[in-house]
Formats: C-alpha cells, structure tokens, sequence
C-alpha cells in the first residue's frame, strides 16, 4: 500500500492512461480525487468523483477550494494534434497549448498551496505532469503542435521543481511511448488507412507492440509515492525503447 492514506487528485481519470492510474493509486490505498470532463466516464471508480472541464479555470478554483490539501497531483487530461506546421490552424495550436499547458498551470496554480502546506507537515508531495516522448525530446512526424505543447509541459514542470526544491514538493513529468488507449483507437479509427496507421504506431515502438496502460502506471505510482522522494525536475520516459 505504497499511496495508503495520500490523498491524489487526477484529471482525465475518465478513460486510458488516467483511469488505470486512478484505478492503480487506489489499489495502493490513496483516496483518489477524480475528475473528467465527461462524468459519465468516471462510472464504477471507487473514488470521489467529479465533473471538471480543465479549460474552466473559475470550476477549477472551486473545486480547490473544496477539497483537502493534497499529497499529489497528477495532470493527466490533454489533446494530440496531428499535422506538420503547414497543415496547422492558429486555432488548433491555441486549443492545444490552452489544453495541454495553459489548463496545466492553472491546475498546479489552485492545488501548490495546499501541497506545499501538506509537504511541510509530511515531508514531502508530488506533481506530475502528463508530457510524452514527443516533446523536446524527439521530434515526430505530423506531431508539431503536440511536440511543442508537451516541450512546454516539461519547462512548466522543471520552473516547479526548480522554485519549491527545498520547501519538499517535487514536480515531475511522465513521458509515454505510443499507448494502446481511446484516444489513440480514435485517431487510427481517423486515418485513410487505419489497418496501415495501427501497423505505422506499431513500428515505430522497438519492442513491435503498442504499450498498454499497465505499462505506464508503475512510473505514475512510483513518481506520486515517497519512495520518488530525491526525484524532482525530471521527464521520465516510459516509451518501449523509442529514444535509446
């Protein structure tokens, strides 16, 4: 019971990487905090369950102000934009960056104070931040808009770590490869060819499969729980061998 008696606060827990890392946490006996846009989604989490749109950052402020002072923070939800630079809209790239990074900030700007309460009282709490390989990492193709937004994801993790390092809350970003999720099956779902575009996200993974979400959730119970605690600043990939 690695997350027995934390109390974890998870966006876009509804489906994909969110739920089985909502549904992991509980199994390590956090009390998990969860919220999607879509409250329909949350349906059967054992956990206190809410409707937020991330992109409300008033709702977001309300709930704060609700809820207990958190151990951890885990900000999942985001948009993946396909496309090079010639094929972007202003509006996707707006959308995107207001998601994946704007909606980001405002999350960790209503719930720092309360950790940074609770972490002089423990030791230590934890951030994390939904990033990906497909970032300042690596560069893929049709992934612009996205590899930018997640490269500023891992900038606004590493400006957390670096200003509250001595104070115990620690700021970390998880980095996936390509995770067999809904949000992936929509987009294969979305191509001209998605028997082709399932093999393509298949091949470019070395290990010649997709990762699924229990590939993932280890690192996110690991980067909440205090056994992470020397570990702040950092993008940690999970990606099957991608970028060796």
């Amino acid at each position: 019971m690695r997350l027995l008696g934390k109390t974890i606060f998870i966006t876009a827990a509804g489906q994909g990487i969110g739920r089985a890392s909502a549904e992991a946490c509980i199994r390590e006996g956090a009390r998990v905090i969860a919220t999607d846009r879509d409250a329909a989604l949350l349906a059967g989490l054992d956990a206190d369950c809410h409707a937020l749109d991330v992109m409300d950052a008033d709702a977001s402020a309300a709930l704060a102000a609700k809820l207990p002072d958190l151990d951890g923070l885990f900000n999942c939800a985001g948009f993946v934009a396909n496309g090079t630079i010639l094929d972007l809209t202003e509006k996707e790239w707006d959308f995107s960056f207001d998601l994946n990074v704007k909606a980001m900030m405002r999350t960790c700007r209503v719930f720092v104070p309360g950790m940074l309460r609770q972490a002089e009282k423990t030791g230590t709490a934890s951030v994390l931040n939904m990033a990906s390989m497909a970032s300042s990492i690596k560069g893929f193709v049709n992934r612009t808009t996205y590899g930018a937004s997640k490269a500023a994801v891992i900038g606004l993790t590493k400006g957390i770590a670096a200003d509250f390092v001595k104070t115990g809350l620690r700021c970390n970003a998880i980095c996936p490869g390509t995770v067999d999720t809904p949000s992936l099956r929509g987009r294969i779902a979305a191509a001209a060819d998605p028997v082709q575009a399932e093999k393509d996200f298949i091949a470019r993974q070395p290990m010649g499969r997709l990762a699924v979400t229990d590939d993932i959730t280890p690192m996110v119970v690991f980067l909440l729980a205090d056994e992470s605690r020397f570990v702040t600043g950092q993008a940690c990939l999970v990606d099957g061998g991608v970028t060796i």
